[in-house]
């Protein structure tokens, strides 16, 4: 029986090719998104072997998607292709329980590898990234762990797409005032206490892009 994929790219074209790079590989891609919260969606419904999930999506990330698909969806494996090899853009995926990280520039040589290696079982990097981050990942090390909730940091995500906060709450489905606790909690914990530095934070820790 073929592998089962999940693709999440919000860029048609690439989302295309890949698609296709991955059928003639006898892969059976099951389902497509280009937004995280869809992609989440379509995880819960069809529970495919691996998602393949760019980074930056509005809403939501590919790196939270992932994490919530851990929650949710624990037996679907994920594995970022991005154009992103920055340190935090890494170290933040494999706190999310990523397992393979893989550059866009190098995806048609190394991303079957990589899919070879998380079916397995076994992480995959790209080569070229820095093994001082994925020791600072199994070791805490580095950037200090995320004090915000799952919650907070869907909320700080949409705050730093510069979101208002009647349309924080309609995207995730709550109330106005729900959101301003959530802020409210979000710039304490954090200690920041205006949105530029937030939205700083946000991109520090790889949850938007620059």
């Amino acid at each position: 029986m073929s592998l089962r994929v999940l693709i999440v790219d919000d860029h048609e074209v690439f989302r295309e090719g890949l698609k296709s790079l991955l059928v003639a590989q006898g892969f059976d891609v099951v389902g497509e998104a280009s937004r995280g919260r869809a992609a989440l969606r379509l995880a819960r419904a069809l529970m495919p072997d691996l998602a393949i999930l760019d980074i930056a999506m509005p809403e939501l990330n590919g790196l939270e998607a992932a994490r919530l698909m851990g929650r949710d969806v624990p037996k679907t494996r994920c594995i970022i292709l991005t154009m992103h090899g920055e340190d935090a853009y890494v170290l933040e995926a494999l706190r999310a329980g990523v397992l393979g990280f893989v550059l866009k520039s190098q995806a048609f040589s190394d991303l079957t590898q990589a899919i070879h290696a998380v079916t397995a079982g076994s992480v995959y990097l790209s080569p070229g990234i820095s093994r001082a981050v994925v020791d600072a990942s199994l070791g805490g090390g580095a950037a200090p762990a995320d004090p915000l909730t799952t919650r907070e940091r869907e909320v700080l995500h949409l705050v730093a797409e510069g979101r208002t906060t009647k349309a924080i709450a309609d995207v995730l489905g709550i109330s106005a005032k729900t959101v301003e606790t959530h802020r409210g909690a979000i710039m304490r914990k954090l200690d920041i206490h205006d949105t530029p530095s937030l939205v700083r934070y946000a991109i520090r820790r790889g949850l938007i892009e620059a």
